[in-house]
C-alpha cells in the first residue's frame, strides 16, 4: 500500500482556449506535481472535468498522462457514467491505455435505484475489470445515494485496491476503516475532504486524494508526514492555514470561482498556459487579488 501512503492529486485538466487538452500545459502539470511530492493522479474526475469533456478529449488526456508520467507514478481513471453497460464500455476504452487502477462512483443519474441494484451494477463493473478497482465515495454530495453498508459489502471485493472517501461523515468513514481492518493490508483508504483531512488520517486513512492537488499537494504531503510522525497538532495547524488559502484561491467561504480561481492560480505560476474551464465558473476581482497575495505569501508551498 506504499503507493497510497502519502498526498494524490485530483489533477485538473490543462484546456486551450478552444476547450481541447493543452498536451504542453499537461506536460509541465505532471512535473509540478512530482515536485510538489505527489504519489499518484486521479484523472477525469470532477476536479478534472472528465464528465464535461469529449469523449476523444478524455483519450488524449490519458494518453498524454501516461506518456509524460512515464511511469513514475501510478495513474487512476474515473469510468462513472449512469449505467454498468456505460461504465464497462468506458473501461474498455481506458484500461489498456497504461492506467494502473479504473475508478467507480456513483451513476450521475439512476432510477429506482434500490441498493441491491446499485451493488449488483458496481459488481458488474468491478468484475469487467482487468486492473485494480478504485471507489470514490461522495455520499450524501451524490445524486444516488450508498449506504455505509452497501459501501462496505463493495469495498470487500477484492479487486477494490482504494476508496476515496469525500463523504464528510462519520459513519461513512467507521465504515470504510472496517472495510481495511477485513481486507488485512490490501485496500487503501484516502481522504478527499480537502478542507478536514487530519482526522481521517489520524484513525487510520493511509493518504489524501485532494481536488486541489495541483497546487496544495505539498502542503497536503506535510499534513500527512506530520500526522505519521505523531504531531497531529501541528498537523492540523497546517490544515487551517491551508483552508485560509484555499478560500483565497476559490473566491471566499461560498467557493464561488472554485476550478476558474485554481486554474487561473496555475496559469499565473507559469504552468497553466489558460484558465479556461468547461464549466461555469468565473474568476471575479476579489478573487483575482486574492490569488495575488497567496503567489506572494504562499510561493515556498507552491513552488518546490
Amino acid at each position: 500500500m506504499n503507493q497510497f501512503d502519502g498526498a494524490w492529486s485530483a489533477m485538473s485538466t490543462p484546456l486551450t482556449l478552444d476547450g481541447r487538452v493543452d498536451a504542453d500545459a499537461l506536460q509541465k502539470l505532471v512535473e509540478h506535481q512530482l515536485k510538489l511530492g505527489i504519489k499518484g493522479l486521479f484523472l477525469c474526475g470532477t476536479a478534472g472535468e472528465g464528465p464535461f469533456l469529449s469523449d476523444a478529449e478524455r483519450l488524449r488526456l490519458i494518453n498524454l498522462t501516461v506518456r509524460f508520467a512515464a511511469g513514475r507514478l501510478p495513474i487512476a481513471v474515473q469510468i462513472t457514467d449512469n449505467s454498468a453497460e456505460r461504465m464497462i464500455e468506458n473501461l474498455n476504452r481506458y484500461q489498456d491505455l497504461g492506467i494502473d487502477i479504473s475508478v467507480i462512483a456513483p451513476p450521475f443519474f439512476q432510477l429506482n435505484a434500490t441498493d441491491d441494484f446499485i451493488y449488483d451494477l458496481y459488481t458488474q463493473v468491478i468484475e469487467a475489470s482487468q486492473i485494480s478497482v478504485g471507489i470514490y465515495n461522495r455520499g450524501k454530495n451524490s445524486s444516488v445515494q450508498i449506504p455505509p453498508e452497501n459501501l462496505g459489502r463493495i469495498l470487500d471485493n477484492p479487486k477494490v485496491c482504494l476508496v476515496k472517501d469525500s463523504a464528510s461523515q462519520e459513519d461513512f468513514k467507521q465504515a470504510i476503516l472496517a472495510a481495511k481492518a477485513r481486507r488485512k493490508g490490501t485496500l487503501a483508504a484516502l481522504c478527499g475532504d480537502e478542507f478536514a483531512c487530519v482526522p481521517y488520517l489520524r484513525d487510520g486513512y493511509d493518504g489524501v486524494l485532494f481536488g486541489g492537488g495541483c497546487f496544495n499537494g505539498a502542503y497536503a504531503a506535510e499534513m500527512h508526514r506530520l500526522v505519521r510522525a505523531g504531531k497531529p497538532e501541528e498537523a492540523q495547524k497546517l490544515q487551517e492555514h491551508l483552508n485560509e488559502v484555499m478560500f483565497k484561491v476559490f473566491g471566499g467561504k461560498k467557493i464561488a470561482c472554485w476550478l476558474a480561481g485554481q486554474k487561473e492560480l496555475m496559469r499565473r505560476l507559469g504552468v497553466f498556459n489558460t484558465a479556461r474551464c468547461l464549466i461555469n465558473y468565473q474568476l471575479n476581482d476579489e478573487c483575482s487579488k486574492a490569488i495575488d497575495e497567496v503567489l506572494r505569501d504562499e510561493k515556498a508551498w507552491l513552488v518546490r
